[in-house]
């Protein structure tokens, strides 16, 4: 889509619901072209033949008629113009609404690894400010040529008629003109794409700040954060300043041009006048429509400017539409069970860098398979091959029995349920965020999965319940608050399969040890997937792995696990001390010694 016809098609697509607006627009324009070019006629006209001393009686002892019909030429024009403005209103935010719903729900459906590859603060400033560019030269430049070139064509037709020496002097200008507007169009294309993509850099760096603003609290990096964004503000402002002098010095050379015109036509027109080949009335309409046509012609750069802004922008929104999307699929093998397998998997996010090796292993349906390793020994990447937000790239992965391939994505992403270690929650109320998974869900059946989450009393005992408003990205609530309101949330989903990623990090162990109690009582045909550091969330699972650098280093059954006196064993001995294991023991776990 980066070529012309991919352009213009674009912009057929983005002006659906704009086209009516876009005729009364053209129409309302040149008929203001039009009349705006009758009332240096009519000024001659009354000059030459109205107000000499043997000019025609009627309408010298009637002046008023002219002047009502340079007011009616007014009045009409002041209706198309309004016409004008706004159908070019509606037509602009319809147009730009239209871009911002189809990039929007483009990116909904690109894949992980595209978002992996590109900032947030770049997705925003291609969603709002190159959009807000190209509509601005849709809307505004191209029927801005049109009304150019129909000026152009009215006022050299009169000035033709009046003079045709002085409108060939006229005309020498246009070329020169042209050449320079060339030029600096290029120069203006190359410098506003570096500006543009400083302007992204900036917004990331603004918004990461406000994204991680505790962070960035907790560890003093107030000082760090203000001189990155100085460095990029420096380079965003040092940018935005060359295009201002290119700019400068385009209107500079433009106004000395177009100055020189006016003035070899003025002097000219003056000779011509003094000589009788033109008379006086004449020489002031040709004067105006000189002035009339410089200006066209001085549009011809600015429009060749925003044309270069545009391609860019252009470019940086087709960067987005041109990315492929993720295949939901509604065709496809649907599978009868739930059991999961993984056979031989292999798996990098980076070329060169696998993550995971050669791993295989296999949960029954209805079972529940911990998984224990270190920071980057593969766990969370087992979940995004699971749920197909990354695509194999050695081995299978199953879902009873059939390849996740021949799965549609959209019956994986409806009957995998995830909750992960940072979960994300919207800013809006709690009830919202925990609906979110099923927008149809009776409060009884929020509250339900609140309390298996063990999160009920503390939603209450906000002033404002489940109506409570929490604040971006959750900063509302404690993490383990977070945590278990995003495990609600998978629960009202009701997936058959279900992911747990460190998602009990953030609550203390008496709470962890209820949640996990209330979640077997309800969740008894669920298969489930139990990620954590911690043993005593793992240690009643059907079978456990432990992963060691992408690798299945173990694999069994709590008991059989602390026999082996593997890395297991030794993790055990380390998070478990005496108090612990009283605690179980009191807890009625069997496992415990």
């Amino acid at each position: 889509m980066g070529d012309k016809n991919g352009k213009i098609q674009l912009i057929l697509s983005f002006s659906k619901g704009t086209r009516g607006c876009f005729i009364i627009i053209l129409l309302a324009s040149l008929a203001s072209t039009l009349l705006n070019s009758l009332i240096p006629r009519i000024f001659g006209f009354t000059i030459d033949r109205v107000l000499v001393e043997d000019g025609i009686p009627y309408l010298k002892e009637h002046i008023w008629l002219i002047s009502l019909e340079v007011i009616g030429i007014a009045l009409v024009n002041g209706i198309m113009i309004y016409l004008y403005r706004s159908q070019t209103a509606k037509a602009g935010e319809t147009f730009a609404k239209n871009m911002r719903d189809i990039l929007f729900a483009h990116v909904q459906r690109l894949p992980m690894k595209w978002h992996d590859g590109v900032q947030t603060g770049d997705i925003i400033q291609r969603c709002t400010a190159d959009v807000e560019t190209i509509r601005n030269f849709v809307v505004t430049q191209v029927l801005e040529v049109f009304r150019t070139v129909f000026l152009l064509v009215v006022s050299l037709a009169m000035m033709l008629t009046m003079n045709m020496k002085l409108t060939v002097v006229a005309l020498a200008f246009t070329p020169v003109v042209v050449l320079y507007s060339g030029i600096f169009y290029h120069l203006i294309a190359k410098n506003y794409t570096a500006a543009d993509e400083a302007e992204g850099d900036l917004s990331t760096v603004v918004q990461e700040n406000a994204t991680g603003v505790r962070v960035v609290r907790a560890f003093g990096r107030e000082r760090f954060e203000i001189d990155q964004f100085d460095e990029k503000n420096e380079i965003f402002a040092r940018l935005w300043i060359r295009l201002g002098t290119l700019s400068g010095l385009y209107w500079a050379v433009g106004d000395l041009i177009t100055g020189l015109q006016v003035l070899v036509i003025v002097t000219l027109g003056a000779i011509e006048a003094v000589h009788g080949s033109i008379t006086a009335g004449e020489f002031i309409a040709f004067a105006s429509y000189n002035t009339t046509l410089v200006w066209p012609v001085r549009s011809l750069g600015r429009i060749l400017s925003e044309m270069s802004k545009t391609g860019v922008s252009f470019d940086r929104v087709n960067y987005i539409l041109d990315s492929a999307e993720e295949e939901m699929g509604e065709g496809g093998v649907i599978p009868e069970h739930t059991e999961i397998a993984f056979d031989h998997v292999s798996f990098g996010y980076e070329e060169n860098q696998s993550v995971l090796e050669d791993v295989s292993f296999h949960i029954k349906e209805g079972t529940t398979c911990g998984v224990l390793g270190g920071t980057g020994s593969g766990k969370t990447t087992i979940v995004h091959l699971l749920d197909r937000l990354y695509e194999l790239e050695k081995g299978t992965v199953q879902i009873g029995g059939v390849d996740i391939r021949d799965i549609p994505r959209s019956w994986i992403r409806s009957h995998v349920g995830m909750v992960l270690q940072e979960p994300f929650l919207f800013s809006r109320t709690i009830r919202d965020n925990i609906a979110a998974a099923n927008p149809d869900a009776t409060m009884n059946e929020i509250r339900e999965a609140a309390r298996i989450a063990c999160v009920d009393d503390a939603i209450m005992a906000f002033p404002d319940g489940y109506d409570t408003i929490v604040g971006e990205r959750g900063v509302t609530l404690s993490g383990g608050q977070r945590q278990r309101v995003a495990i609600a949330r998978m629960l009202i989903a009701k997936t058959p399969i279900m992911i747990f990623d460190d998602s009990l990090s953030a609550v203390d162990a008496d709470t962890d040890v209820r949640i996990r109690r209330a979640l077997r009582s309800k969740m008894k045909e669920a298969t489930v997937i139990l990620i954590s550091h911690r043993i005593t969330t793992l240690m009643e699972a059907d079978q456990i792995l432990v992963l060691n650098h992408g690798v299945i280093e173990e694999c069994g059954t709590h008991q059989q696990l602390i026999r082996h006196g593997g890395i297991y064993q030794k993790i055990y001995e380390i998070q478990l001390n005496q108090d612990d294991r009283r605690l179980l023991n009191e807890g009625g776990d069997s496992d415990a010694e």
